[in-house]
């Protein structure tokens, strides 16, 4: 059974509160599992919200700060500790290498799997697999930060009323699907084009181009939205976008579910976010996310 789902481990910046653990997220598609941004405490985040280390096929850092990458010196151990059967893949900016050699080896383990680094070091395609293909944009930060994209192969849609109409049916659907043609009618002529779905995930950044070209024509965008709007000042100078700034970026990309996170300990108040995203003009489903929530992707178009 194909399960899409974000599940989220972390939604604090800088610092953890009462409620708020650092940053981890853990994407669900079909039966591979992204893992974005480890912060400390994500091992223990993952075994509350029902996380495996057998979950995790990749791992994409956006950048080197601790709230986003402390936790990967737990994770790969606990990788290694539970002999993970399948190889690992970390992306994360080439110009962190260093912290993460150090986050890697911070202490002696058994290494028993093996993990693949891929450091990322512009703006481009990172991985294809049948599954999507895996992306990396720049966004704006005062450390070196890049934000992710997953994007699904368009697939076919096949039209009953067309394939009735030409009198295929039984196993004659799957010979048309497989073969392009039958009998005269062209695979076209009965379906159409199913989009494939398409997913990003941007962190720590002022607005930039790369946060649009992440977010354009996104099922689920799941962006950073450190500060309140009355904060804009703060966010600019310190590298991080509003709430109403990523709502406003979500409306223009045509986004349809739009996840906020990472947010000031500042805020006590999380439906602030709700009503000032609501007030940039997004109307599309709206999650702001909370520690061990578990969201859907939408269901395809």
């Amino acid at each position: 059974m194909s399960v899409r789902e974000f599940v989220v481990l972390g939604t604090a910046s800088q610092v953890p509160t009462r409620h708020r653990n650092h940053n981890g997220y853990l994407l669900r598609w079909d039966g591979q599992g992204v893992l974005f941004d480890p912060g400390e405490g994500t091992q223990r985040q993952m075994l509350r919200a029902g996380v495996a280390a057998h979950d995790i096929d990749r791992i994409c850092v956006t950048h080197f700060h601790g709230d986003h990458s402390l936790g990967l010196a737990g994770v790969i151990q606990r990788i290694n500790l539970d002999q993970v059967p399948h190889p690992v893949t970390a992306h994360y900016p080439a110009s962190g290498q260093r912290f993460f050699d150090r986050l890697r080896y911070a202490t002696a383990y058994r290494e028993t799997v093996k993990l693949t680094e891929a450091p990322v070091a512009a703006d481009g395609v990172l991985a294809a697999t049948p599954a999507y293909t895996l992306e990396a944009r720049r966004l704006s930060h005062p450390v070196e930060s890049f934000g992710y994209r997953l994007t699904e192969p368009d697939g076919v849609r096949m039209l009953p009323g067309r394939l009735a109409a030409h009198g295929i049916k039984g196993p004659d659907v799957g010979r048309i699907q497989r073969e392009g043609a039958l009998g005269g009618v062209r695979l076209e002529d009965v379906s159409e084009v199913r989009r494939g779905q398409r997913f990003a995930f941007v962190m720590d950044t002022r607005l930039c181009d790369g946060v649009h070209v992440l977010a354009e024509g996104c099922d689920m965008l799941v962006i950073e939205s450190t500060f309140l709007d009355e904060d804009a000042v703060l966010a600019e100078d310190h590298g991080h976008l509003t709430a109403g700034q990523a709502a406003a970026v979500a409306r223009e990309a045509g986004v349809r579910h739009l996840v906020l996170t990472h947010f000031s300990q500042r805020y006590s108040d999380p439906g602030l976010f709700a009503q000032q995203a609501r007030a940039a003009g997004f109307d599309g489903e709206l999650t702001v996310a909370h520690d061990l929530a578990r969201v859907p992707l939408p269901k395809r178009q």
